[in-house]
């Protein structure tokens, strides 16, 4: 064990000498490593920051929450023209949903709506994002109240003018939640009565905050916009009870749909069913194939690296000849001289690595700060990626060169050095 520790010291003392006395030609050779491993780490950061970001938008939604609508989140075998002329789903549909399908802990009917002005006495906030959703939705996404409370079933069904803001709709509009409740807002030219405030919650990388959101029954957007508007794309979002089979839940609701549109056994669905783990587990093949193609094009600027560190070594085997063959002379093995070289290689390639961590760390503090609240994340895993990269191109570019090295004959080595 310690001949080992001492190779290692040795090499390491090698590496930090041909830092120091060749410093052009060992920085060009470690350029390449520093390189690749910076691109790889940081495509790595970039996937893993993004995906977060991803899963942090949806985690306020159970992975068994299920999306019925016209449209699938994911590739779908149906073609294109063919499901752009399913029909949209019906606020029938979802009290039909509530009504018979077994199971189902909650349920609500949304609409997509474009974004509008909203206005108290002088103040404006535009660009607001309408969340036209039913009541249960607020079980459904686990929203949390600051202040006020979010609308009832009796007022969701009646389509009462109530409305809950987003924290930041809130503060430009009263300068704090508490002001909010009970005063009157105008939207679609009408008024609404504020009953409630979100608690803040922070900007997302997508813009999707609820801080910019507001929230009113389904049922006023329906009387404005009438129900063939075929630009509201509605969504039933259901909720199963926890314990229930999704598979055999998912089967169910299809069943029930499918009669309840007359549809043949011969005919197809004109309807999709989307269940947020579809998409999580999309969203990870996404993310995986970046990674793939990430690493893939890093790989060349690490061929580079490799290369280089094979140069050096060659040239360090060269200038070191004479060392070589007196301490073979002197009883110095084979393996010995393999490991020494191959520890300088490695060395030499964990610290062009190193370097390249030290840029990605700071890369990313840069990022994050012009970036809002999106953080790139550089994880510990991917730091010992970068560093396992590093020395595993030490140990394949090194091979070739520790091995030239061993097998010399040390009288030649002496004469040659000489």
């Amino acid at each position: 064990m310690l001949i080992y520790l001492r190779i290692i010291k040795e090499s390491f003392n090698f590496a930090i000498n041909a830092l120091k006395n060749n410093k052009l030609r060992t920085f060009l050779s470690l350029v390449g490593v520093t390189i690749g491993i910076f691109s790889i780490i940081a495509v790595l950061a970039a996937v893993d920051s993004l995906k977060k970001e991803i899963e942090g938008s949806i985690s306020s939604l159970d992975n068994s929450t299920i999306f019925l609508g016209r449209f699938s989140f994911g590739p779908t075998e149906v073609p294109r023209w063919k499901w752009e002329q399913f029909p949209d789903v019906t606020y029938e549909e979802y009290q039909f949903v509530k009504r018979s399908v077994p199971d189902v802990m909650a349920a609500s009917y949304t609409l997509n709506v474009p974004s509008e002005t909203i206005k108290y006495e002088d103040n404006s906030v535009s660009n607001v994002e309408i969340g036209a959703v039913t009541d249960e939705y607020y079980e459904i996404e686990s929203l949390q109240i600051a202040n006020g409370r979010f609308y009832n079933e009796s007022e969701s069904n009646s389509g009462s003018h109530v409305i809950v803001l987003g924290d930041e709709i809130a503060q430009t509009l009263f300068g704090s939640g508490e002001a909010a409740i009970g005063k009157k807002i105008r939207l679609y030219g009408r008024k609404f009565t504020v009953i409630g405030v979100l608690k803040k919650e922070g900007s997302g990388l997508f813009g999707g905050s609820k801080d910019t959101s507001v929230f009113l029954p389904v049922n006023v957007i329906r009387r404005i916009y009438g129900d063939s508007n075929k630009n509201l794309f509605p969504f039933i979002i259901i909720k199963p009870e926890q314990g229930v089979d999704n598979a055999e839940f998912i089967a169910m609701l299809k069943q029930k749909m499918r009669v309840h549109r007359g549809l043949k056994p011969d005919e197809i669905d004109t309807f999709f069913v989307n269940q947020l783990q579809g998409f999580a587990d999309f969203i990870d093949n996404i993310t995986g194939q970046m990674n793939i193609i990430g690493l893939v094009i890093s790989g060349f600027s690490l061929l580079v690296g490799g290369f280089g560190i094979a140069n050096i070594m060659f040239v360090s085997v060269k200038e070191r000849t004479n060392i070589i063959g007196i301490q073979k002379s002197m009883g110095a093995k084979n393996r010995f001289i393999l490991l020494q070289f191959l520890f300088e290689a490695i060395i030499l390639a964990v610290i062009g690595g190193l370097i390249g961590l030290v840029l990605v760390f700071f890369g990313s503090l840069i990022a994050s700060s012009f970036s809002g609240d999106f953080q790139f994340v550089l994880s510990p895993w991917n730091m010992f990626i970068g560093t396992a990269i590093s020395a595993a191109i030490g140990l394949i570019s090194g091979i070739l060169p520790a091995i030239s090295a061993s097998r010399l004959d040390p009288v030649e080595a002496i004469r040659t050095g000489m």
